[in-house]
């Protein structure tokens, strides 16, 4: 009987001490937060400050439960403020709540709303495809196109700001390339900075406010386009091709992924992808390896004459953007150049020989097929010949002659003898000729 009594006090302590222990965290709901306000700093850096909630219970630590609309980004935390850099080309809310714990399942006070609008002006005014590339890590160049509504005599200006300026600068160098608007500005002092926080706020408008500005977000880990390498020696050790190039300034070798490709006149393009170091294992390159990079090409002809170029581009160890090539290097050739010579006379001397040979054919063919295939003879020419025209000039000529003799020979029976014969004598001249010929 004592020992479940003993059980039974100590369940009696251990809910006194719970009951105890709940007091020190309530959890009902706390009032809501007091004077709610918001403000921009430099050009898009967005500050949200408010004042803890009046009548607060004292046993209570206060945290702050925030998120921007449609619940992104929740946050808590036990400050009285909250910053964010947003493009300010739409509206941006933020919602604040207290609560006595960092758990998210407890329920908040009521959520305090506060807006910040988009500047005023012609929503299609505004510029559009306002894009930014952070050129070797040295300048930015950003370019943009006119808004629908925008007058054609606008006069552009870009502001920008980063974490190194004290202020907002403005962009000098305005420049237009076709239907697109420029300008570029230095940025070499962020890389001596930790970049990867960083980013550049961007704003477009004009000074005469008749478009609506806009703002872009540029993040320096992204949108980062290297110079071109520069070719620094090529040549052929055991039937392969080396290539060595001089890395682009303000990288880390292992920041970079190349391209390299080798072209000729007898094989197709080769290209190369090097992602890591190349490190190549030859004496040739162990002499001034600093700040270069060197690849093994296999699969070159030395005998024919080589063309080889580099690209590169930054991967996705140190940035986000993976894809934005740099330029072509310069081309750098190496190997054997082929005598034109004997290919120029090749090509006009084979078609004046086909040609001349095609025309011999020809004629050979022609004299070729009357030998072989003689024209046959028309009878009906031939009769045409003897009994035709010809036969009547025959037979004028033969009784001509006939005449004449019978005129010149004694005995005769004159001219009318000689007529009334005249029937049967081309009768039988008829038949004369036809024997003679």
């Amino acid at each position: 009987m004592e020992r479940p009594a003993r059980l039974c006090g100590l369940w009696a302590l251990l809910l006194c001490a719970v009951g105890r222990g709940g007091g020190a965290a309530p959890t009902e709901t706390q009032p809501p937060v007091t004077n709610l306000t918001v403000s921009v700093e430099n050009l898009c850096t967005v500050i949200w400050t408010w004042n803890p909630p009046e009548g607060a219970s004292p046993n209570c630590s206060l945290w702050y439960f925030s998120h921007f609309g449609d619940k992104q980004d929740k946050k808590i935390a036990p400050e009285t403020h909250r910053s964010k850099e947003v493009p300010l080309n739409e509206r941006i809310c933020l919602q604040v709540g207290s609560q006595c714990s960092t758990n998210e399942s407890e329920k908040p006070s009521i959520l305090v709303e506060k807006c910040i609008s988009p500047p005023e002006g012609d929503p299609e005014s505004a510029v559009t495809e306002l894009q930014c590339v952070w050129h070797n890590l040295s300048y930015m160049k950003c370019s943009w196109l006119p808004g629908r509504n925008a007058s054609p005599d606008t006069n552009y200006t870009l502001y920008y700001w980063h974490s190194n300026l004290e202020n907002i600068h403005q962009c000098e160098k305005i420049y237009t390339d076709n239907q697109y608007f420029g300008c570029s500005f230095d940025l070499t002092k962020v890389k001596d900075s930790s970049f990867e926080k960083n980013s550049v706020q961007i704003m477009v408008k004009d000074n005469a406010g008749k478009i609506r500005p806009s703002f872009k977000i540029v993040p320096l880990t992204s949108r980062v386009k290297p110079d071109p390498p520069h070719i620094k020696k090529l040549f052929f050790h055991n039937g392969n091709l080396y290539v060595q190039w001089e890395d682009p300034q303000n990288f880390i070798s292992r920041c970079l992924s190349y391209e390299v490709e080798v072209s000729n006149s007898q094989t197709e393009t080769l290209v190369f992808n090097v992602k890591d170091e190349a490190k190549c294992q030859n004496p040739e390159f162990e002499r001034n390896m600093e700040n270069t990079s060197c690849f093994m090409v296999p699969g070159v002809l030395p005998d024919t004459l080589n063309a080889v170029r580099i690209r590169v581009k930054t991967n996705e160890f140190c940035y986000e953007d993976d894809k934005l090539w740099s330029n072509w290097s310069q081309e750098m050739t190496i190997g054997k150049k082929r005598n034109s010579t004997l290919y120029i006379t090749m090509l006009l001397i084979v078609p004046v020989i086909v040609a001349g040979a095609i025309i011999v054919l020809l004629i050979y063919l022609k004299r070729l097929k009357i030998i072989i295939f003689p024209p046959i003879p028309d009878p009906g020419k031939i009769f045409k010949e003897m009994f035709g025209d010809q036969n009547d000039d025959t037979l004028s000529w033969a009784l001509w002659k006939w005449r004449r003799r019978k005129s010149i020979l004694p005995g005769s029976h004159g001219i009318q003898g000689h007529l009334v014969e005249t029937k049967g004598n081309q009768i039988i001249l008829q038949v004369i000729v036809f024997f003679l010929l």
